[in-house]
């Protein structure tokens, strides 16, 4: 199968992989849909010294070719969605409710009980190839755990359904699980990107009455807007925490930062008014805030992994709100590219020439 593989920071090589059968709790997935993350960029651009070959992708439709022996919840012809928290099903988190932060995750290939080391799932030139998060969507197929796929509806549009296991979903179930924002609210969303326009649809849905996206880049304002901002924020035309404060009159009730930068970070927790929540999507490093600013005003900071959301339960919901006209995952999507324009859709990506998602769409 052709696939995009990572052996040199920077750049995606296009190459042929043999892939393996299903294991007995595995899913063989041809891929038709696998968006670009910037999760995947700051991988491929790290400079980790004797890193193994790996296939990045991990936001992905498809269509089930085969299943292992054990595997009973999917069938070959069903149409799935892939999730980069393989979840155990067993540990108190999953048992309740919270997979996203399960204590066990079960994604990674086990021996069984004859091998001292279980086979490769993927090899190049007769030498393993690891997965990112256990999945790999820049590639024709995927070979992956059980608990790495939801279910979808067969009549659901492929490309949208890529992009729903990750950005979307982090975005929506930050703002309606991890801070059920109340109705009435304001809300202010730091970062336009895929998971930053997912949080605004979410505050929209959740019925706040004034949602402010905060971005950089003005050009992406239109699409926050027609998402359901109410206003937009440039931070080159002043401190954004001072805009905030003035157009709300002292704060916001909720900020989620979707950039996971130190300044970012600081500033969604200073934009509160008191009794505000601050959400932390962004993975990034450390950044600190004023205890007596938090403790006096009844402020919180939390985080949000992958939106604290149930991967099987809340997916369908989503796609579901988005065929009823409440969500509108499709101007999410800027672009459809082949899996040929990756480096070129990662370059643009680089230099924020993105408003959305670029998906990539495999011949089928």
């Amino acid at each position: 199968m052709k696939a995009a593989i990572l052996q040199t920071p920077g750049q995606l090589d296009l190459v042929d992989l043999v892939i393996d059968k299903p294991a007995a709790h595995e899913v063989l997935i041809r891929v038709v849909g696998s968006g670009l993350c910037h999760s995947d960029l700051h991988a491929i651009d790290a400079q980790v010294p004797n890193r193994p070959i790996i296939v990045p992708g991990h936001e992905a439709s498809g269509i089930v070719e085969q299943v292992g022996s054990e595997v009973t919840y999917v069938q070959p012809g069903d149409h799935v969605i892939t999730f980069l928290v393989q979840f155990c099903g067993e540990c108190e988190y999953c048992l309740g409710g919270r997979p996203t932060i399960c204590a066990t995750p079960v994604g990674a290939r086990k021996p069984d009980a004859a091998a001292t080391a279980p086979n490769p799932r993927l090899t190049y030139q007769g030498k393993p190839v690891g997965q990112f998060a256990n999945l790999g969507a820049f590639a024709e197929q995927m070979l992956v755990h059980e608990h790495a796929v939801a279910k979808i509806d067969r009549d659901y549009p492929m490309d949208r359904a890529a992009i729903i296991g990750c950005g979307v979903c982090t975005g929506l179930g930050s703002v309606l699980k991890s801070a059920a924002v109340r109705p009435g609210s304001t809300v202010a969303v730091v970062g336009g990107g895929g998971v930053g326009l997912s949080a605004v649809q979410g505050a929209r849905l959740a019925g706040a009455r004034r949602i402010i996206l905060v971005d950089i880049q003005p050009e992406k304002f239109d699409l926050a807007r027609k998402a359901g901002a109410t206003d937009c924020v440039d931070p080159g035309q002043g401190d954004p925490v001072q805009q905030i404060k003035d157009l709300t009159g002292g704060g916001v009730d909720y900020s989620f930062e979707c950039l996971g930068l130190k300044a970012t970070c600081e500033q969604s927790v200073q934009m509160l008014r008191p009794g505000g929540v601050a959400t932390i999507i962004g993975l990034g490093g450390d950044f600190s805030v004023g205890a007596t600013f938090l403790l006096r005003g009844e402020r919180r900071v939390q985080g949000a992994f992958m939106g604290s959301n149930n991967f099987r339960a809340d997916m369908p919901k989503y796609m579901d709100l988005d065929r009823q006209g409440r969500l509108d995952i499709g101007s999410l999507i800027e672009s459809h590219i082949a899996l040929a324009d990756i480096n070129a859709g990662y370059e643009a990506m680089r230099q924020r020439q993105i408003q959305g998602r670029r998906v990539i769409m495999f011949p089928q």
